[in-house]
């Protein structure tokens, strides 16, 4: 009897162990970098667990990592099925990204909704001395960037308030807007002009405006944004001349997102 008790708690504590393992590697699928912490979270489990998977899956070549970072290698994409939908997005923005970046001489990126927030998924980088920090893999607030506010912009009011309300709208500036009435209002004001600007509310010296990718079914799959310093792009600059240049980018890459069907 002891026997049989010890070899179904070690049957048990491999299959709990394969089940984190696949969450972790069908989170992947979602998201081209992702942390310890995401990685826990995305398994339901402990950092330190983990942890061991991700270096588990480092050791054996399917992914590897520099720093905090984990992303997946051709034997994981070949496994898993990692050419998601959002690396097919991100491969066909690219170039109407580069383009862009080129007529603005500013950084343009592509993001898509991830767990009410911003995700980067593509991006075409300026030549700055000063970043902007943005980057592929990073994800933004939705209430206070121009990208979330954006993307937030399809769904109804109801929704907007239900997916605001679920974490908590800290004011990272001065300039931030976090009451929900105020948040409402501004998306409300997105989603009957087309575009969102974000003026120093997610950073103090950053300005964002972006755009929706709107897909075949007239959803929105993506935004395209611009960011810039504010002491190099006024608000004004960025409705007169960026503006026109990313909507050129959104129906570019949407009219590409339609032939790729």
């Amino acid at each position: 009897m002891p026997q049989k008790t010890e070899s179904a708690a070690r049957k048990a504590e491999g299959m709990g162990g394969l089940a984190k393992g696949l969450a972790i590697v069908e989170a992947f699928s979602a998201h081209r970098v992702m942390s310890v912490a995401d990685a826990a979270r995305a398994s339901g489990t402990t950092r330190a667990s983990a942890r061991r998977c991700l270096i588990t899956l480092t050791e054996l070549g399917y992914i590897e990592h520099s720093g905090r970072e984990f992303r997946p290698l051709t034997r994981l994409r070949r496994l898993g099925g990692v050419a998601s939908r959002r690396d097919q997005l991100a491969q066909l923005a690219q170039p109407f990204l580069c383009r862009a970046r080129d007529d603005l001489a500013e950084s343009v990126s592509l993001a898509v909704l991830d767990d009410d927030g911003a995700l980067f998924i593509a991006r075409a980088e300026a030549e700055h001395i000063v970043s902007t920090g943005v980057r592929v893999g990073t994800h933004l607030p939705a209430y206070c960037s121009a990208t979330g506010r954006v993307i937030l912009s399809q769904f109804s009011d109801k929704e907007v308030l239900e997916r605001i309300g679920r974490k908590p709208t800290p004011r990272r500036t001065s300039h931030t807007l976090t009451r929900t009435s105020e948040l409402l209002t501004e998306i409300r004001s997105v989603r009957e002009k087309g575009y969102a600007i974000s003026d120093e509310e997610l950073e103090l010296g950053l300005r964002a405006l972006a755009v929706p990718v709107i897909g075949p079914n007239d959803e929105i799959i993506a935004a395209v944004s611009v960011s810039a310093a504010s002491a190099r792009v006024r608000s004004a600059e960025l409705r007169k001349r960026f503006l026109p240049v990313l909507q050129s980018c959104a129906r570019l890459l949407a009219e590409a997102v339609g032939e790729a069907g």
